[in-house]
This record gives structure tokens, sequence and C-alpha cells, in this order.
């Protein structure tokens, strides 16, 4: 839910999360209650498959719910309607348009979105669930959820070192809900080099966000007097005032601040990196989640990328690679284009993929439905955002991430929207081997939660030595992989091109 939605769309989604949780607790109390005697809660997978299968039977029923109201409503508009006639023009004459005015046309056809999956009521049971029975495993094992995530992969054999994914941590926000004319960047990530601990990672973000909140912070206004007031005033009258920064933290847990251009906001993190002596695309990195899906103008067939400022799919990639050329320090870009524009997803991969991850989030909201078609619809990328909500299962994430195996490919889990204070999903990042994780920023409690539970799994890793080193941050020429790709026969390398980033 958006933080300026009305106060009518808040309520209607305070009412279907409510009447969903009711769901929930009736599968749990009675259907779940009955469907689980007997059972083991360390048979994560058998479970997981009884959970599937009914989840899959009430989304049936749903679904047929949905058409039966469907045709109602189909019905009762086909029936006729009285209409007054209107009266008769005066004259024969028709209204002719303007001479020198052009019919808006949109240069291309645009695929319009694919309508959102429906959430079927209860389907958070399924994982909650499943998650439960995950840490009740792990407890009668007497080791870590971490450790039990693990022990899911195929070998089953207790690994010897694990590896703390990297946190991309949220700084800025100036998306499409934010003051000022910038709606692109939703997310301004700071990613630290693979060399870097957790907490050296995170005691160095916080440096620069605090850099940040000075330089932002307007200035004090002084006390002048009346005869001074007025020679200012005159000496300042037609010019223009800089537009105020509005800084809040968000529900990303990251400062909010209106931005006038592309490079403002990452200029600004450059200039605060200088000031603590740090060097973008060395010291820290840059990540970009774009949201594209979000500022898609269907009447013009272009993205508003800054109020007023329209680009088509092909422009959009031009964009990019003028930002990466400007600052080298990107290696991220999180939905840069939208689903439907594969087309551009491919020359994006193939022009930028040598230089930075390309990751798709807003193609895979439901893991099970990915698995399903084995990733044929998303776009040629180099990974996903995979959030563990709703329906997802434990043994869900497990194949996921055996999906792409072998391959050169990264895995991310990062948080959903209307999270709670549950640290679960760290666990889950490094059970199941994620190169990354994606928190938010480094305020509000329910991701400060998060982060201390990744501090206190990398001190008791390196305690117990088995603390794995990161791979460096490695990227591919994909003009290469294609070539070899035409070669070889289909089977899942459109899921397997791109890399996983789960949220729970």
């Amino acid at each position: 839910m958006l933080e300026n939605a009305s106060p009518e769309a808040f309520d209607a989604d305070e009412k279907e999360r409510y009447e969903s949780i009711n769901t929930a607790l009736e599968w749990v109390n009675e259907s779940f209650n009955e469907m689980f005697r007997g059972l083991q809660p360390t048979d994560q997978f058998n479970i997981d498959k009884l959970l599937g299968e009914y989840f899959s039977k009430k989304a049936e029923e749903d679904k047929t719910r949905r058409e039966a109201e469907k045709d109602k409503e189909t019905q009762e508009a086909a029936l006729p309607v009285f209409q007054p006639q209107p009266a008769a023009p005066a004259s024969g004459k028709k209204k002719s348009t303007k001479p020198g005015k052009k019919a808006s046309v949109m240069e291309k056809p645009i695929l319009p979105a694919e309508p959102p999956e429906p959430i079927v009521k209860g389907s958070m049971a399924v994982g909650c669930v499943s998650l439960a029975l995950a840490k009740t495993a792990a407890i009668i094992r007497e080791i870590p959820l971490y450790l039990h995530v693990a022990l899911l992969k195929p070998s089953q054999e207790m690994p010897k070192e694990l590896a703390v994914p990297l946190p991309m941590i949220t700084v800025l926000s100036c998306g499409k809900s934010s003051p000022g004319k910038l709606n692109l960047m939703k997310e301004v990530m700071l990613i630290p080099p693979a060399w870097l601990t957790v907490k050296q990672a995170m005691e160095r973000c916080l440096d620069i966000q605090k850099q940040l909140m000075k330089m932002i912070e307007p200035p004090v206004q002084q006390p002048i007097s009346m005869g001074e007031s007025k020679k200012s005033a005159s000496r300042d009258a037609g010019k223009k005032a800089p537009p105020p920064f509005l800084k809040k933290i968000s529900h990303l847990g990251c400062l909010v601040i209106g931005s006038e251009s592309l490079e403002h906001p990452l200029t600004l993190i450059q200039l605060a990196c200088a000031n603590l002596s740090l060097q973008l695309g060395i010291d820290m990195y840059l990540g970009l989640n774009c949201a594209a899906h979000e500022l898609m103008d269907y009447s013009k067939g272009k993205y508003e990328i800054l109020l007023g400022t329209h680009k088509t799919a092909d422009e959009m990639v031009d964009v990019y690679l003028e930002l990466t050329n400007k600052f080298p320090s990107i290696i991220t870009f999180i939905d840069p284009l939208r689903k439907e524009d594969k087309q551009q997803w491919i020359v994006l991969r193939n022009t930028l993929g040598s230089k930075c991850y390309l990751i798709a989030e807003d193609c895979c909201r439901s893991v099970s439905k990915l698995l399903e078609d084995e990733g044929m619809s998303t776009p040629k990328c180099r990974g996903l955002v995979l959030k563990y909500t709703n329906e997802t299962k434990i043994s869900d994430l497990v194949q996921a991430t055996q999906l792409s195996d072998g391959r050169k490919h990264i895995f991310v889990l990062g948080s959903p929207d209307g999270e709670s204070t549950d640290d679960s999903l760290v666990d889950l990042a490094v059970g199941l081997g994620t190169r990354f994780i994606k928190l938010g920023g480094l305020s509000r409690g329910e991701r400060v939660t998060k982060y201390n539970r990744l501090l206190a799994i990398e001190e008791e890793l390196c305690k117990n030595g088995r603390l794995c080193e990161r791979e460096e941050h490695e990227f591919l020429d994909f003009t290469e992989e294609e070539e070899e790709e035409e070669e070889e026969e289909p089977d899942y390398t459109d899921f397997a091109a791109g890399t996983v980033h789960t949220a729970v």
C-alpha cells in the first residue's frame, strides 16, 4: 500500500487484509490441524506438498467464484437501460477541429500491463505454516534455522562454511510518491564491496547516511533587523528560491528527498562519500530500484521518468547507459523496464550486462507460479527478486535456488511490503546461499531487527570457523552467452538467466 494512498483505498485494503487473516486462521485451526495429524515437523517437503495441494484447491474455488461474479456483472450490464434521445443539432454542419492541432498519437503501440494475479484470501496461512514448521524442525534438531534450511538442499550435508549475503542498503527514496520532479528512483541503495563484513558495511553506510542528513538539513534562519529585511527583500526580488528538501523517513526505512534531475541524488551520495574520504566504485557501490512498472503513462505509451519528461522503452535503454557512463559505480538496476518490454530487456542486458546486474522483481511476485512456468514469462535479466509471501513455501525457495545451479547467477532475498519484525528472512537468505539480501534502510524497527539478526549470524559463523569469504562482484558479457544459448536446446534458460532475490 502506498504511503500517499487515499483514506478510502487504505480502508478497503485494511478490510481485505482483515478478511484474509480471518480466513487464514480458519484454515490453520480447522483444515491444517486435521491434515497434519501424525506428520513430523521435519518432513518439510511432504508437508509443503500437502499445503500446495490444499491451496490449489482453494485457488480453483476462488477462480470459479470470481468468474461467476464476472458473468453476473456482464449480464446485468447487458440489460437495456432507457436513455433520453439527445436533441438534434441546430445545423447540419459538423464540428471541425481547429487548424494546426494534431491528435496525440503514440509512436508505437505498447503491450498493456498484465492484470495482477488475484490474491486468494487465507493464502498467507500456507507460507506462515511452512515457515513455522521449519522453525519447529530446527528447534527439534537443536540447530539454527539457517542451518536447517541449508540441509534442505539436495545434498543434505552439513555445510562446512556459509557466506553471509551482502546487504543492499537503501539510503534515499526519490520515487513517484516523493516530492520534486524525479520519479525514476524509488530506491537508491548502497552496495558494499564483497570483502567488507556486514558490520563494517553497516557502519560505513550509517556514516554516509549521517553525511546526507547534514547536507539536506535546511539552513538555520538567523534573526535579522527590519532594515536588513527590507534591503534583502529588494535585493532578492525576482530571484527564485531553490526548492526545499523534505526530510522524512519512509516506510522503506530511508530518507525521502525531492530531486529535480536524475543526477541529483547520485551526486549527493558522491559528495557525502568524498566528505568521508570514500571513493564510489571502490569503497562503495550504487544500486537503483527504478520500479519502471509504476512510471508508465499508458495514455502516451511512455515512461514518465521526470514530471513532464516521457521516454519510450527504447529511449530508456539510452537513459540507463548515460547514467552508468556518468556514474560507473552503479552496479545494479532493479526493474529498469516493465516485464512486457522483453525486447528492450534483451537490448539492455546485452548493452549493460557486462557492467552491472540487471534484476527483475515485479515479474515474479508469486514464486509458485514462477516455478510452474519454469520462468518462461520472465524477461532476459541477470536476477530475480523473489518474495516469501502468501502461498510461498520453504520448499519453493529451495527449488527456485536450485534451478540455476551451475550458472553464474546471483540470488537476493528481499523484504516485502507490510512486513513484521520477524527476522526469519535473514536465516532463509543465509541457508539458501543468496548473494544479496535487500532489507531497506537502517531505520524502523521491523528492518533494524533483521539487520541485527544478520550481524548475529555473521558473528556466530565467524566464532565457529564457518564464515566463508564472498566472491567478488562479477558481470557477464551476455552477447557471447546469447550465441551459445542459440546453439543449446531450450531448458530453464529464461529463468536461470537471472539472479533470484527473495523476500519474506
